[in-house]
């Protein structure tokens, strides 16, 4: 019961985002329902020309009658134009608003909701289930009109005809709606798992893309091959296993069609010879039957169609289910002097929201404006977490954040996104100019402006070599730099923002060290007002930081300066140890 009632309210959601489309969806179902007039009254004519003009031999009645079966055609042409065209515009602008919708969705949803989903699977929902939708809804302004008025017109003609003649009807309709019915409910749970296999494969492709170079390097060319098979295989079967359920029901309509006219004609032919019907009401009455069944087939193939888009919708009303950002105590702090200090105060957090799970556990320090904090720890400490709290990707589960002397629960997550620059591990490059990258941080910045970040992160003296200089052009994911490079650009990108906190995420790895000096030098000399918090693995990147905070297991094991570390914190000085390659006496 719970499973029906989830498939007809995502079918009512479907509908709901028709109504956007009003006119069109109006337009199209009138044009199909002159057409379905149209085609119900063609079979009546033709028992016309048959009963009172061959048979009795008058051409007069033929000609008259057939110019207007052929008018009646015309007519049926332009509904069914109509129909398509109106049920096109619908359908084309449903997926085009679908898709901006979700795209826009997951832009703006909590991290933490959106993290949920991968990749592969929030692609697939913005394409392949997008373009499922579509399709029903070009086949239902079609069909959800035609079908039904094609049958129940039908079913009413063909009782004006001969009602004896008619009972028969009784007899072929439910065996059809029992089998249409059977197999749309079973093609479900089919469609389902194809939708998977498909999510499944989409991230094979993603990975292999983005690591091409890698699976060369490490002569894994045969095994992703053999696992992007493995994938396809499963796809192809989970695809044939749907497809071939749903052709079945090919061959058993087609054998109750076949049965359902043999039936007609048999018992037509015996009343025809009783003189209880004309020969041409026995054809208009088959051509009724079989507009009948034709209709009957296709509001099969509409359930098959809904069958297979549901778990499609269902996969885009997850998306649309996540919860908006809260914004009752976030608006009390829409803007206010961000000065760029951090405060943690006895915060723990778990990505699951259970306590006993807590990835950070009782976490408190203080930042002061225009200092350079470090934090370092060994892998797996909770360094990234703890930057994700303070740009506000997730929320503490226990204890307080607080960003320039306020709860960052209760400010508005564009002022924290404004005022933070983020350099992530991965030095991630959209395709552009470079230039055009550095305005992705900030459209207004100015060429004097970029040029001054660059100089700061150590990039500008390579820019210049360029032919194209800033107007040089960086493929996706900077295809055409080396790491070094592309983790100096997006510092620069980060410096361009201006922002009042800059975060550097373990981002200077692939640097060498005398680059990584000058640009932490150049950071301390020319963005003294500006909070800076780095994370990393290498104490010497950190040595000459305000104060540096050591994790361990989740928790604080030292927090202070270099020689304080040293003298007070074993961990930290058993970093320092390894690191400098001897042993220390404090």
């Amino acid at each position: 019961m719970e499973k029906r009632n989830s498939k007809k309210s995502n079918l009512k959601i479907f509908f709901a985002y028709l109504k956007n489309y009003k006119k069109a969806v109006i337009l199209a179902p009138l044009f199909m329902i002159l057409e379905v007039i149209m085609d119900l009254l063609q079979p009546k004519l033709l028992s016309k020309i048959v009963d009172e003009g061959i048979i009795k031999r008058n051409s007069q009645i033929i000609l008259n009658t057939g110019l207007v079966m052929l008018l009646v055609a015309i007519i049926g042409l332009i509904g069914g134009i109509g129909c398509t065209i109106f049920s096109s515009l619908a359908s084309q602008n449903l997926g085009y608003d679908l898709r901006k919708k979700l795209f826009r969705k997951i832009l703006i949803s909590e991290f933490e909701n959106i993290n949920k989903f991968s990749p592969a699977s929030l692609i697939t929902r913005l394409t392949n289930d997008i373009s499922q939708v579509q399709q029903l809804a070009l086949i239902s302004l079609r069909m959800f009109v035609r079908a039904p008025f094609l049958c129940l017109g039908g079913i009413i003609m063909a009782f004006s005809i001969n009602l004896k003649l008619s009972l028969i009807i009784f007899i072929i309709v439910p065996a059809l709606v029992f089998t249409f019915w059977y197999f749309s409910k079973k093609g479900f749970s089919l469609f389902s798992i194809m939708q998977k296999k498909l999510d499944r494969l989409n991230l094979l492709i993603r990975e292999n893309l983005a690591g091409i170079r890698v699976i060369r390097i490490f002569n894994r060319t045969s095994y992703e091959k053999e696992r992007f098979e493995n994938a396809s295989n499963e796809l192809m079967f989970a695809s044939l296993n749907a497809l071939n359920f749903i052709v079945k029901m090919g061959p058993i309509i087609m054998a109750i069609i076949n049965l359902s006219l043999i039936t007609v004609l048999w018992f037509g032919a015996k009343m025809y010879i009783n003189n209880q019907i004309k020969i041409g009401e026995v054809i208009a009455f088959v051509n009724y039957l079989m507009i009948i069944l034709i209709s009957l087939t296709m509001i099969s193939n509409l359930f098959i169609f809904i069958s297979r888009a549901i778990p499609s919708i269902e996969r885009i009303n997850e998306i649309f289910g996540i919860p908006e950002q809260k914004k009752e105590k976030k608006e009390k702090y829409s803007s206010f002097l961000f000065k760029g200090e951090i405060e943690f105060k006895n915060v723990f957090f778990s990505y699951d929201g259970k306590l006993e799970n807590s990835l950070l556990k009782n976490i408190s320090f203080k930042i002061e404006k225009g200092e350079t904090v470090g934090i370092i720890g060994s892998t797996g400490s909770g360094k990234t977490t703890l930057l994700n709290l303070i740009v506000g990707l997730y929320q503490p589960t226990l204890g307080e954040i607080y960003i320039s002397g306020k709860n960052i629960k209760d400010v508005d997550p564009e002022i924290i996104k404004k005022n933070i620059g983020f350099i992530t591990q991965e030095s991630l490059i959209f395709s552009g100019t470079i230039r055009e990258i550095m305005k992705w941080a900030n459209q207004e910045a100015t060429d004097e402006e970029i040029i001054f970040a660059l100089k700061i992160s150590q990039i500008y003296d390579f820019i210049k070599t360029l032919p194209d200089g800033l107007d040089t052009y960086i493929g996706q994911k900077g295809i055409n730099l080396s790491g070094g490079q592309k983790q100096r650009l997006t510092i620069a990108r980060a410096i361009v923002k201006k922002p009042e906190i800059l975060i550097l995420d373990d981002c200077t790895s692939s640097i060498d060290f005398i680059t990584e000096k000058k640009i932490f030098e150049e950071l301390r000399k020319k963005l003294k007002d500006i909070t800076k918090v780095v994370v990393t693995s290498r104490i010497f990147t950190i040595i000459n930081a305000d104060k540096i905070l050591v994790l361990e297991n989740g928790e604080i094991a030292g927090i202070g300066t270099h020689f304080q570390l040293l003298e007070n914190c074993e961990v930290y000085r058993e970093i320092y140890e390894i690191q400098k390659g001897e042993k220390i006496d404090v």
